[in-house]
Parts: C-alpha cells; structure tokens; sequence
C-alpha cells in the first residue's frame, strides 16, 4: 500500500493540525474536484436515484446534468463537521480517467485545492485487471493539475469488488474470493500512485466493503439472497453500489480527504438518515470506513495524528470560531 505522500513531509500533517487548534481567523473554502463514473455519480442501476440526485444545489456538476451523487453526500457529511468545502463533479457513465483527459479538459482545468480521480471498475474495460491505461492518464491529468496550483493535493478512489465479474460465468474474477477484485483494483491504484510524484494516495473504498463483507453486516452474495439482518452493498444489478455502498464510499472519502474519523459523524447523521439508513447501520459502516483509514499505512513516528485527535483539535478550532 502507498502512504500518502503529503504524509512523508515530515512534520506537516502535525504542523497543520496544530494550526487548527491554534488559529480563529475564518478560512477560504476548500475546492475540490471529483472526477468519475457512475461509481462516483451514484448510478442506482434500478433503484431509486436517491443517491444520483442528491442535494444537487449542493454541489456544482460540471456537465449540467444534475447530479448530485456521492460528492454530494460527501459535502453534507463536511458541513456536518463544521468544514467549508466548494465541491465539484465532472462525471461520466462506463469510463475511465483517460476520457476526462481526452474530452473534458476544457471543462476541468483550474486551480483546484483537491482532485479525487475514480476510473472505470475493472481499471480497463477491455482488459480486465490492467492498471497501464489508468497510470498514463492519472498521471497526465496529475501534471495538468499541477500547472494550475502547484500545491494541489491529487488523490485516487479505488473501487470495490463487482459481484456479477465474481459469481456470474465470464467474469474477469469468476470463481475467486469476492474481496479479490476490491483488492486487484487496490493494486492497479497504487501502481498509478507510485508512478506519479504528482498524485498523494489512493482512497481504500473498495477495501472498506471488504470489511463490511468480512464481518457480515454486508451479504457476500447477492445472487443467492440477503440474509436476515444484513444488508446489500450492491444495487439490483450487483455491479453499482446500494444506498448502503454508496453510503459506505462517501464515508471513506469523508474520513481520507478531511483526516477526520468517520465515526465522528455518529448516529444521528445526516446523510444516512435522507437515505434511509438506521442508526445501527449509519454506525457499523462508519466504523467499517474508519478501521480501514486506521489500517492504512501511516508515515514516521512522531508525524501523524489519530482521526481523534485530529477531530478534536477540529472541534476546538470551530469553538473558537463561534465564541
């Protein structure tokens, strides 16, 4: 796994966390890009788009088609913790980064604060398992980046096992284990991490559905029923995610790009609650996305700070704030 390599400055996520506790003054909003597919949009395949079309006010859609999607959710769960963040979606169904290098660089250049960048789900649709296509154009789209703020933090969402490629005839992880395709996914995102100097980390959103798998709130199989008490991650057609998936992921990206421990969101949160997610449930899979940011590798001893303490001295900034 690839560290993220703001977090091999040493010093600087201590020195920034310091500056939070420390410092009253209002700052500018944070803006952030997510690029992607229907993973990132909240495609629900069948079910109701309550994910695809959520707060879309909210949130800034860079085709003008609407969508709010997970971006969305994640900007609700930012001004729950009290964060100012300006989001924005380019989004596209069925393709991977080189399509938004190719067709949409018009529309996402800028000077963005934060990039989170999501490609097609089996890294290449035409040869499944194959990270060459999303390491030359993660990396591209990483120095476009660059040029227009040299201090952009670039970060890749890596996506979770597709049941109907693990338990269906003729897909590419047919027969194997069901984390099996969330884990290769994982492999061809720190492949692209580690090809760019450019880009800071890889989002484990995929291996967060593995441990909601693992412990057995989330079913493993969809196609042979749910069983009682648990819950499916995939939408009707076992390729995009439920409410409960889609949930999962912004809770990963929540947790990743803000430093701030998913669990903090608690029980009464906000987004869970629109989406029809019971407290329990809300609880159990903020604590699937945080055990899997806690499992990541962290940097030099001495630099890093807990989600907690990081979400402490959060607390004490927006208290200073408000006073």
């Amino acid at each position: 796994m690839q560290i993220r390599k703001q977090l091999r400055r040493p010093g600087l996520m201590l020195a920034a966390a310091l500056a939070l506790g420390a410092q009253a003054m209002p700052a500018s909003a944070t803006s952030i890009l997510f690029l992607g597919n229907s993973f990132t949009y909240g495609d629900p395949a069948g079910a109701l788009p309550v994910v695809q079309y959520y707060q879309p006010g909210s949130v800034t859609d860079l085709n003008k088609t609407g969508i709010g999607g997970v971006p969305a959710l994640f900007k609700a769960m930012t001004m729950q913790a009290g964060l100012d963040y300006q989001v924005s979606l380019e989004t596209s169904p069925g393709i991977g980064v080189d399509y938004h290098y190719n067709n949409k660089l018009g529309v996402i250049t800028g000077a963005w604060d934060k990039v989170v960048m999501q490609s097609y789900s089996t890294l290449d649709a035409s040869h499944p398992g194959d990270p060459t296509t999303l390491i030359k154009y993660s990396g591209l789209l990483a120095q476009v980046f660059h040029d227009q703020n040299p201090n952009v933090d670039i970060m890749l969402n890596s996506t979770w096992s597709r049941a109907d490629q693990t338990y269906k005839q003729g897909g590419a992880w047919y027969g194997q284990p069901i984390e099996q395709m969330a884990l290769d996914v994982r492999k061809g995102y720190d492949a692209a991490d580690a090809a760019s100097s450019l880009i800071d980390g890889v989002i484990p959103v995929g291996q967060a559905w593995n441990r909601a798998i693992a412990d057995g709130l989330a079913d493993a199989n969809p196609y042979d029923g749910i069983g009682a008490g648990q819950i499916n991650l995939w939408a009707p057609d076992s390729y995009h995610g439920s409410i409960y998936g889609y949930y999962l992921e912004a809770l990963t990206l929540f947790g990743s790009i803000t430093g701030l421990d998913p669990r903090s969101l608690g029980a009464n949160e906000t987004v869970a609650r629109d989406l029809g997610i019971g407290s329990d449930t809300a609880l159990a899979l903020q604590g699937y996305a945080a055990a899997q940011l806690a499992a990541e590798e962290v940097p030099e001893p001495g630099i890093a700070l807990t989600f907690a303490t990081l979400a402490g001295l959060m607390v004490v900034a927006r208290r200073r704030k408000s006073s």
